[in-house]
Parts: C-alpha cells; sequence; structure tokens
C-alpha cells in the first residue's frame, strides 16, 4: 500500500473497510459501493458535526403508544407536583382586592398553608387537574410526534415544524383540557368550602359540584370560558417550549457528541425551554386566568360594580337554587400586587377579548400588571416542564426496552 493510500485510510471510514490492495480494485467497485445503503453509510464519511445531524434525522421512532403513554405519565406527574405552586399564581392573577393580599412566592404559599391548609388549600382543584392532565397530554404527544414526522419528512424545516407541530397538538388537546382548566381554576381560587380567609364569590362542596352547579346557574358553555384566551396562551406556549426544547437537545446532543446527552443536560434543556416560555406568555396567562374565574350569569356586569368595593355577595352565593336574575357572585380587578398605591378608577376585566383584555390591563396597571404572577409562573412552567420531559425521556427508554408493541417507526400504533 503506498503512502498515499494509508494516509488516505486515516480520514476515510468507508476506504478502511476496504481490502490493502484497493490499488488493483477498479473505480467502478467504489462507484457501485457507494450508493448502496447510503444512508446507513452516510453517517460515516462526514465530519463529527455532520455525522451527529444525520443520526438526529434517522434516529428510532418510537411507537406513536409508547410516546403517548410516556408523555401522559410524565405530563401528569409534572402537573400534580407543581399543582401548589400554581395554586399561588392563581391566587395572585385573581385577588379582586386592591393591593393584592398575595405577594411573594414564598409569603402566599405560608399563608395559605396557614390559613386553608394543604388539601382544601394548596392542593384546591387538583382532581379536575389530574382529570384534564392525563388524557390532555396523552393527545398532546400523540399529535405532536404524528404532525413532527410527517412536516419532517415533508421537508419542512425542523425548527419549523416543532413549533407547529407544538401549536396543532395543543389545539387538538384544548377541547379536553380547557374545561378541566376552568374547573381547577375556580377551585383554586375558591380554597376551602365556606373558605373565612378568602371570599373569591364561589363556594362549591366539590368538583362534582361545581360542575352541576356551573352548568346550571351559567350554562354549559362556562365550562369553555376563556377558550379563546387559553389556546392565545396555550398554543404559543406549547410551540415556543417545544422548539426551545428540541434545538436545546440538538446543541446538547451536538457538545457532548452523542445522543446520551446525561441526566444533568436533560434537566436543563427541560427546565430553561418551559420556564422561557412560561415568562413569555405571562401576559397571555393573565388574561386568561381573569376571563375564566369571571362569573356572569346575566350575561352583563353591571357598570356599578367597582372592583375595589367589598364583595356584596355572601360565600355561599354560588350554590343558590334561585334561577332569579342577580348580580355575579364576582368581578375581577386588574389591580396589581406590585403596585404600593392603589391605582384609582380599575375598571373590571368583563371581556372575552385577548387583546382588549390585554389592553385594559397594560392600561391600568401598566407593563408589571401584565406580568404579574411571573415569578410563580417561571418557577412552575420550568419545574413542570422539566419533570414532564426528563419523565418522557426515562419512560421512552424503559419502554424501548420493555415494549408494549413492537417498534415499527411511523406504521408502529
Amino acid at each position: 500500500m503506498s503512502l498515499a493510500s494509508k494516509i488516505a485510510n486515516l480520514f476515510s471510514p468507508l476506504q478502511s473497510q476496504i481490502p490493502s490492495n484497493n490499488d488493483s480494485i477498479p473505480p467502478s467497485h467504489f462507484a457501485s459501493v457507494q450508493p448502496e445503503d447510503r444512508r446507513q453509510r452516510g453517517a460515516h464519511d462526514a465530519s463529527p458535526k455532520r455525522r451527529l445531524s444525520m443520526e438526529e434525522e434517522e434516529e428510532v421512532r418510537h411507537p406513536y403508544i409508547h410516546c403517548m403513554l410516556a408523555g401522559g405519565i410524565g405530563g401528569t406527574s409534572g402537573d400534580l407536583l407543581m399543582h401548589s405552586i400554581d395554586t399561588v399564581k392563581t391566587r395572585q392573577q385573581g385577588d379582586p382586592l386592591i393591593p393584592s393580599r398575595y405577594t411573594s412566592l414564598s409569603s402566599s404559599y405560608l399563608k395559605i398553608f396557614r390559613q386553608e391548609g394543604l388539601r382544601r388549600g394548596l392542593y384546591s382543584g387538583v382532581t379536575p387537574a389530574f382529570l384534564g392532565s392525563f388524557p390532555g397530554t396523552l393527545i398532546f404527544f400523540g399529535c405532536y410526534e404524528y404532525s413532527k414526522r410527517h412536516l419532517i419528512d415533508a421537508g419542512v424545516h425542523n425548527s419549523l415544524a416543532y413549533l407547529a407541530s407544538g401549536f396543532v397538538a395543543d389545539l387538538a388537546a384544548s377541547v379536553v383540557y380547557v374545561p378541566s382548566e376552568v374547573l381547577k381554576t375556580r377551585l383554586q381560587l375558591q380554597g376551602r368550602y365556606n373558605n373565612p380567609f378568602f371570599n373569591s364569590g364561589y363556594n362549591y362542596r366539590s368538583t362534582l359540584h361545581a360542575t352541576r352547579t356551573i352548568i346550571r346557574e351559567e350554562g354549559f358553555a362556562a365550562l369553555f370560558y376563556g377558550y379563546r384566551a387559553t389556546l392565545f396562551r396555550d398554543l404559543p406556549f406549547s410551540a415556543l417550549q417545544f422548539a426551545f426544547y428540541e434545538q436545546e437537545q440538538n446543541w446538547a446532543k451536538q457538545y457532548v457528541g452523542g445522543k446520551d446527552i446525561g441526566l444533568g443536560l436533560e434537566i436543563l434543556t427541560a427546565t430553561t425551554a418551559g420556564g422561557l416560555a412560561g415568562v413569555m406568555t405571562c401576559p397571555l396567562d393573565v388574561v386568561k386566568t381573569r376571563i375564566q374565574t369571571q362569573v356572569n350569569p346575566t350575561g352583563d356586569v353591571p357598570k356599578s360594580v367597582s372592583s375595589n368595593q367589598p364583595r356584596a355577595s355572601a360565600p355561599n352565593v354560588i350554590p343558590n337554587m334561585n334561577p332569579q336574575p342577580r348580580q355575579p357572585a364576582r368581578t375581577i380587578s386588574t389591580s396589581s400586587p406590585t403596585t404600593t398605591i392603589p391605582k384609582q378608577g380599575a375598571v373590571p376585566l368583563n371581556t372575552s377579548s385577548v387583546f382588549r383584555g390585554l389592553g385594559l390591563v397594560y392600561k391600568t396597571e401598566g407593563l408589571a400588571g401584565c406580568f404579574r404572577g411571573v415569578g410563580p409562573r417561571f418557577v412552575w412552567t420550568s419545574v413542570q416542564s422539566g419533570t414532564m420531559l426528563v419523565l418522557y425521556q426515562i419512560l421512552l427508554r424503559q419502554l424501548e426496552v420493555h415494549p408494549l408493541v413492537a417498534s415499527g417507526g411511523d406504521s408502529a400504533l
């Protein structure tokens, strides 16, 4: 073998697999070898960065049922773990008093725990949260994987495919989780039954009682209060979250030079993706929470009701069986807990329009009002996203070792 051939073998894994007497092999042999199984050999005749990119494009596609179960368990675990933080966020955003009695995350957490306890206070609304979280994330991950794979196969750029798939998946899951979100949000704001520490305007005995009361008093459509606002918040959040996550995963794989990036980078990529998306969509979350926690059985909120006046209704107004028209049991203030001097002339957020709601909040409270509860939201989205996505990857690997169905790519269920 000539010296030139030995040097060439150092940079050509393909030639190193060919016998040392390759000088006697005609060029036509290489032409016939290179096209053969090109997708498998292509990862060996490029730089490390290019090799990693091709491995990512051709990584094993898990069966859809594995993705759905891993995502459902991971998402539900994250939601239940961070439910108490979500309760604090809801209280901060929905408190009608000016200024709010719930200020910092730590003080609000301890206040609710001391006054109302764990189950009926910090974990109020956990039942509808669970009932909506598992089927919702099950649908989400199934639709996300399906959309992502088909968009990438169609030639769509990876980043755009991740973004679009997040939108599509969240839209499909919204039919399930929005009604549960309405019930969860109201029960979180109410806290314990006959709560002497916080008058939310609600007084539901249980999730079933809340469902029946809302349908009877406000109609079935009330279970979808804030549907557009929820979509305006969750569609961008899911799209940004998974676009950030997939891109950060690619960067991490390039950094370590392989697919196994380790638990530390798994947690880092998942938490930063969720936290950044949560902060960016916080103004939409503020509007969504206030729209969903409005009670408007008569269709209109009287303009004479001031947002900083004491609540005229007793805590047990909602279960009242009297169908006579009455004032809403709750009006939502647009105050900000960070304002030391109460805003004068604050108006109730009496609208279902996301853009009008954002305008009202910004006009009456400024930028700080749009980011009310951003601290708990950042913590919640970071930890929830980290828990969900790390468990998702761990469960996928376990299901790969102990599969429920045979791995068959896109054709697998």
